[in-house]
């Protein structure tokens, strides 16, 4: 890799951190209510991560201890959607009928907003960690149906006609023809519920209690720490950013290009 390319590259992430920086130190600076500065962040971050899985009670917790709570969650809810939503999306995007009869289903609970089924889980399951589990699990699952669904239509129809004279049997038709093909729509639906999960677990948090990242950001916000709150910002896109990136490599290991005669 030449000079210029790598400038390319390593350059314009630079410009926008610097941007970023620099309206942080403008907004520090103009601001009457003491605003962090980047500076100052940047050492109470020192100091967060000098020890982040100490544990002084439930209320009391490492950032790391916080995170590794909501990753569990966020594990638990997206399972659950995964194991439900993929094999929907097949059925749904296999049978006609199945399709006509779900797709108003789906088209008006995928746009309700996270947070109003919250209340519900709160309802039915009479827990805190099992209502954000279900939040979860109800918002995450809409784009592993819809995007297997899509793919399954879009299989070619010669592939099925085939299928169709050497007698397939249905197991085989998924397993050899439909799962090849829907690979890469199934792989984008699960790269797209990850990150529904992870923004849904941070909101639910904050009005469910206990230890997880969202409740450590209302837990600083009633302690007025805002250092902390900036750097819990940054961590939990990290970790999003983190989780989009793993995503992306295995879709990536899994597209395979045409051969080009």
């Amino acid at each position: 890799m030449n000079l210029k390319n790598l400038l390319s590259r390593v350059l314009p992430p630079l410009m926008g951190l610097a941007l970023l920086v620099g309206v942080w130190s403008l907004v520090s600076v103009t601001s009457t209510n003491h605003f962090p500065s980047p500076s100052e962040t940047f050492w109470q971050a020192v100091e967060v991560f000098k020890d982040p899985f100490y544990s002084n009670g439930p209320n009391d917790q490492g950032v790391g201890w916080n995170v590794w709570s909501s990753l569990k969650r966020v594990a638990l809810g997206f399972g659950l959607a995964a194991v439900v939503g993929i094999p929907a999306g097949f059925l749904i995007g296999r049978f006609e009928f199945l399709s006509r009869m779900f797709n108003p289903l789906i088209s008006l609970l995928r746009p309700v907003s996270p947070l109003a089924w919250l209340p519900i889980g709160l309802l039915v399951f009479k827990g805190a960690d099992p209502a954000a589990i279900w939040t979860i699990f109800i918002c995450s699952i809409w784009p592993m149906v819809i995007n297997t669904a899509v793919g399954v239509k879009r299989v070619p129809q010669d592939y099925l006609n085939v299928a169709r004279v050497l007698d397939l049997s249905e197991w085989k038709v998924v397993s050899q023809i439909l799962f090849p093909s829907v690979l890469p729509y199934l792989l984008t639906g699960v790269r797209l519920a990850v990150g529904t999960a992870w923004l849904v677990i941070v909101a639910a948090e904050m009005l469910t209690g206990g230890v997880g990242i969202g409740f450590w950001v209302w837990d600083e916000w009633n302690n007025l720490n805002v250092k902390n709150i900036i750097i819990a910002i940054f961590v939990i896109g990290l970790v999003g950013l983190i989780l989009e990136f793993a995503l992306i490599q295995l879709a990536t290991a899994f597209t395979f290009d045409e051969v080009q005669s």
